[in-house]
């Protein structure tokens, strides 16, 4: 039996009711989560990850230099020199493993807690690249609203968070099987610069074991391939802590403050400029953040956050600062990328 029309008054002095139209309803369905491109994306980037890997930790065995033109090491990203030997892929395991797990908890701390409020986000995408890690990282997508201050910071913290511990527990594993650096047929193409989180671990190990691969300086330690993986884990952990923009320390800075949003992103990107004279990389990060920096989703701003929030998000300055690495790789600063830039400064 059809339910009885609604009814509603003409006017207020009026007993002639009328039927009211009936009120148009949209159903949103989610869309589907395409599971076969997260695994796909990440079977990807398990390859190119053990690919890197495995040149490293042949190059570690033999005493190559990491990065190396020595014919007789494992070239840069070493693609042929696996194919044609596929049970080389295993040498990769230690770097693949360590590097995809940071990765890996780094964001699905994000996902639990989107989950947790109620926020539609996706699953973790991986991004495979030919670089000297193998991987561009990772992301998820969130496709709804954050609702608090609270939700915001939490997602935003959870993932730096999770991704820090094990890259923490990977850098004293890795330092413990580092070793003393050979002499070099061929020396090193390139060289890394070190966190400062290093340097405090090599200091700890130093008093711990007394071994003597500790008690030298990093610049004379050959790193392990699970301490490179943690290197990267901190360089990751460093970029996304960057107090602006819609990174995650952008979001963490937009929950805490956010009429100071805009003004901090641009103070970042004021520090991020001249620390591109000694790597031009961070004038990159400078530009992402210019052109992304001014917008950020709204946030209802009430309630605010409490006082155990904001402590942590003190505690999050000394990660920036332990995991960040001012100058990653040596022989890119401005004036080695741009040379006569630099001529024509100087002269002024």
């Amino acid at each position: 039996m059809p339910d009885p029309p609604i009814l509603e008054p003409t006017s207020d002095l009026s007993p002639n009711l009328r039927p009211l139209a009936p009120a148009e309803v949209i159903v949103v369905h989610p869309l589907r989560e395409r599971y076969w491109l997260h695994a796909l994306l990440l079977l990807a980037t398990i390859f190119t990850t053990l690919t890197v890997g495995a040149g490293m930790q042949f190059n570690f065995q033999h005493n190559f230099a990491p990065y190396s033109a020595d014919d007789s090491a494992a070239p840069f990203f070493p693609l042929l020199w696996v194919l044609h030997h596929p049970a080389r892929l295993l040498l990769g395991f230690p770097f693949s493993s360590t590097l995809l797990l940071i990765l890996l908890c780094h964001e699905m701390g994000h996902y639990l807690y989107c989950r947790r409020y109620r926020v539609w986000a996706s699953l973790p995408y991986f991004i495979p690249f030919p670089s000297l890690a193998g991987t561009m990282g990772a992301f998820i997508r969130i496709r709804s609203a954050i609702r608090s201050r609270a939700a915001l910071f939490d997602i935003g913290i959870a993932g730096p968070i999770a991704g820090f511990v094990p890259a923490v527990a990977a850098l004293f594993v890795g330092l413990n099987l580092s070793k003393p650096n050979p002499s070099f047929l061929v020396p090193p193409d390139i060289e890394f610069g070190h966190p400062f989180i290093f340097d405090a671990a090599q200091r700890i190990l130093a008093l711990l074991s007394r071994a003597p691969v500790h008690l030298l300086p990093l610049d004379r330690v050959y790193l392990h391939p699970i301490a490179f993986a943690a290197w990267v884990g901190m360089v990751v952990t460093s970029l996304n802590l960057l107090p602006g923009g819609q990174l995650d320390g952008g979001h963490i800075i937009y929950a805490v403050f956010p009429r100071g949003h805009r003004w901090i992103t641009l103070l970042t990107i004021g520090v991020l400029i001249p620390m591109g004279l000694q790597s031009v990389g961070w004038w990159l990060w400078a530009a992402i953040l210019l052109a992304t920096g001014w917008q950020h989703p709204h946030v209802p701003p009430r309630p605010g956050l409490d006082g155990k929030r904001k402590l942590l998000a003190l505690l999050m300055i000394f990660v920036l600062l332990a995991s960040i690495t001012p100058v990653p790789i040596h022989g890119f600063g401005a004036g080695d990328v741009f040379p006569g830039m630099t001529r024509r400064l100087s002269r002024h």
